[in-house]
């Protein structure tokens, strides 16, 4: 074959090759194995020694035909890639990705969630109610009578004379009461306030879960049973509550509910003070004054104490989440400090 027919030859080879360059990749390709110092034209002007003298002049002309003719048509090609390529949003794959951080759920929010799934399991409803709360539903119709500590301003936040910031989530069981007879269950999240200083353990405002059965017949028995099944549910299957004596103007009997340290096993440790017990809350069967209190109010004899009985209970979520998760200080709790909100979440 020719060195003619060589340089015709590799003209169609590169037509086609050129026609399939659709990125600046395959341009480079193209490029290097063509046009370069080592590509295919520069290793056939390698062959013109080898050409007579008579021929050296048409073979020359055809060589440098070849290379202007193919530069020309590449470089237009490789304009044509780089204007489409700025048009596009530029994007380096050779960049390490961006780590974007995965919210979540408030640790405070993921033990609410946690609690309110075990008692709707048990039947329990969700009752939610304001917490700017009158007098009337946060002292007097829970057997609050006005010499009580709580009632006075160092204890409370009062908005006005008639209303508050709610100390108790027991307003939302007289406003349950309101809407419907019994029999009735529910619980009652939210946030209460409570003039407190702020230090390791107190904070002028958190979160409360109370919970109320009215029926007849309910006993403390019925009490005990759904708190331990409750805190067998949270803690673990070996769980135990005990019931200890106490005073609340809302209950009577009342009492404190302690369970079995669940960080020990009930053997005694640092955290339940060597005593295998922890304090979680208070509980006792609905006074006849509520249930009176509430009759005043609907203007009916649903609620009265010789028809129904009831028991309510109720916990502190912070304190919950402190002994759970070994919290020092309920204040980090609202810091907002994702670096510790981060290792609970």
């Amino acid at each position: 074959m020719s060195i003619l027919q060589e340089i015709s030859k590799l003209s169609q080879e590169m037509d086609t090759a050129l026609s399939s360059v659709d990125n600046r990749m395959k341009a480079e390709e193209f490029k290097g194995k063509y046009l370069s110092r080592k590509g295919e034209i520069a290793g056939l002007f390698k062959f013109m020694g080898q050409v007579s003298a008579e021929k050296r002049p048409a073979v020359g002309k055809a060589l440098q035909e070849l290379k202007d003719g193919f530069q020309a048509k590449f470089d237009a090609r490789w304009e044509a890639l780089t204007a489409a390529a700025a048009a596009r949003p530029q994007v380096d794959l050779t960049l390490p990705g961006k780590h974007r951080p995965r919210g979540g759920l408030h640790v405070l929010t993921q033990l609410e969630n946690e609690i309110t799934s075990i008692f709707k399991r048990m039947g329990f409803a969700i009752e939610r109610g304001p917490e700017v709360e009158s007098v009337l539903f946060n002292f007097d119709a829970l057997n609050t009578p006005e010499w009580h500590p709580a009632r006075d301003e160092t204890d409370t936040f009062y908005i006005t004379d008639d209303l508050l910031l709610r100390t108790e989530t027991s307003p939302s069981q007289i406003r349950g009461m309101l809407k419907k007879a019994p029999p009735i269950r529910f619980i009652a999240p939210g946030r209460v306030y409570r003039n407190d200083k702020p230090d390791p353990s107190h904070s002028p405002m958190f979160n409360q879960v109370e919970g109320l059965y009215v029926d007849v017949r309910v006993t403390m028995a019925d009490l005990k049973g759904t708190l331990l099944e409750f805190y067998r549910a949270l803690l673990g299957k070996n769980t135990n509550i005990r019931f200890r004596p106490h005073y609340f103007p809302f209950t009577e009997p009342s009492a404190e509910v302690d369970v079995t340290c669940f960080l020990c096993a009930g053997k005694g440790c640092r955290a339940c003070k060597n005593s295998g017990w922890m304090e979680m809350g208070g509980s006792g069967l609905v006074h006849p004054n509520v249930f009176l209190s509430v009759c005043k109010l609907r203007g009916d004899e649903v609620y009265h104490p010789e028809k129904v009985t009831g028991y309510a209970f109720g916990l502190g979520i912070e304190r919950l989440a402190m002994l759970r998760y070994g919290v020092p200080d309920i204040r980090m709790f609202y810091e907002n400090d994702l670096r510790f909100l981060g290792q609970l979440n």
